[in-house]
């Protein structure tokens, strides 16, 4: 270990959850992923530059401007499918550097009287990349956004949400399948101090399937506090979730940690790496319906997309851009790649049950 590494592990976010172990006992998963990606000083969140090719991940916004527009198109949609309201909170969760936003409201100028009925909210807990979201959207201008912690903050009227690769970034809990029961999945010290995986107390569970020795159930509440939030905005509300994970049932660990584009050790360098897990749509349906919302998909974000016209969107813009064609048709092919991100991630609608159902779910 080099000086400088050395110096990190005694002052960095390792040294305060070494002593938060020692002093508390092991810790949870969904505890450890808070800490790691939220913690005030140490916390992955208030890192400004880990999104983009520069970064540690890049996000479909920041590979091609047609996501945001057919997206922001999408929102005017729904507007319309509520009665055309005079006033529309569009909420973005989790806006990243601003990029999809920016995409969103620029598109959304075709449709004049939906750009004039929005108010913009962000929901962005760290300074640090609020900080890049009001550099792209000037502040002053119209619709200039307002920012908040949590979806709560939001003031009450008809209501879209965005959520792009947000809720893969909630902490979560994993069960594990071992004699004959479920124990929880915690974070623990070895006899030198380094983190590792332990096994805690037994946790009553019943899974969606008979389950095997081994297997892991993953758990995340944040999502219901989402769900709750949203069905208490209603009657005029439609959500739309964007993310990695698979459309059945499944048991497994999807827990990843990703540092400049590699997959590294969950456990290595806590609060410098991003922590991220697959959600699990099915499940997420199921609640949603129990909440009393409507819920339609999911479906792929390549189908998605492409019921959308997103070739056809970029066929316009390669024509307006022809020296950049190749980039632009490069950029959209990998949002659509069945075996990249058009079939890994999941596109999934909610909302209030007496709107109509939203395209292109329809």
């Amino acid at each position: 270990m080099s000086s400088a590494e050395a110096t990190h592990a005694a002052t960095g976010l390792l040294a305060v959850l070494r002593e938060r172990i020692r002093q508390d006992g092991p810790l949870r998963l969904d505890a450890y992923m808070a800490a790691c990606l939220a913690d005030a000083e140490h916390g992955y969140w208030n890192k400004p530059c880990s999104i983009g090719a520069e970064g540690d991940f890049i996000t479909a916004p920041e590979i091609s401007q047609v996501f945001g527009e057919l997206l922001g198109l999408w929102a005017a949609t729904i507007w319309q499918g509520m009665g055309r309201p005079a006033l529309v909170r569009l909420v973005e969760l989790g806006p990243g550097r601003g990029t999809l936003m920016r995409d969103a409201l620029r598109a959304a100028a075709v449709v004049a009287p939906f750009r004039a009925a929005l108010s913009v909210h962000l929901i962005e807990k760290s300074p640090a990349l609020r900080g890049l979201q009001q550099a792209v959207l000037a502040p002053g201008g119209p619709a200039s956004p307002c920012w908040h912690e949590h979806l709560a903050d939001v003031p009450a009227g008809p209501t879209i949400v965005l959520g792009n690769e947000f809720l893969d970034a909630l902490p979560i809990r994993q069960l594990v399948f071992c004699e004959e029961v479920w124990r929880e999945r915690t974070v623990e010290l070895d006899g030198e101090g380094a983190l590792r995986f332990g096994l805690g107390a037994v946790v009553p569970f019943q899974g969606h399937a008979p389950a095997r020795a081994g297997d892991v159930a993953e758990l995340r509440s944040g999502e219901d506090a989402i769900l709750h939030e949203l069905k208490k905005r209603a009657p005029a509300i439609s959500a739309l979730f964007i993310d990695y994970g698979p459309a059945e049932p499944a048991y497994g660990d999807t827990l990843q940690a990703v540092r400049r584009h590699a997959y590294v050790d969950p456990l290595s360098d806590p609060g410098d790496v991003d922590l991220t897990a697959h959600v699990h749509f099915a499940g997420l349906a199921r609640r949603a319906r129990a909440a009393g919302l409507a819920v339609h998909g999911p479906l792929t974000q390549a189908d998605f997309l492409g019921r959308l016209g997103v070739v056809e969107r970029a066929a316009r813009l390669m024509a307006a851009n022809p020296a950049a064609a190749n980039q632009i048709e490069a950029a959209v092919q990998r949002l659509l790649t069945p075996t990249g991100m058009g079939g890994q991630c999941k596109v999934l609608a909610v909302s209030s049950p007496q709107l109509p159902s939203p395209a292109p779910f329809a």
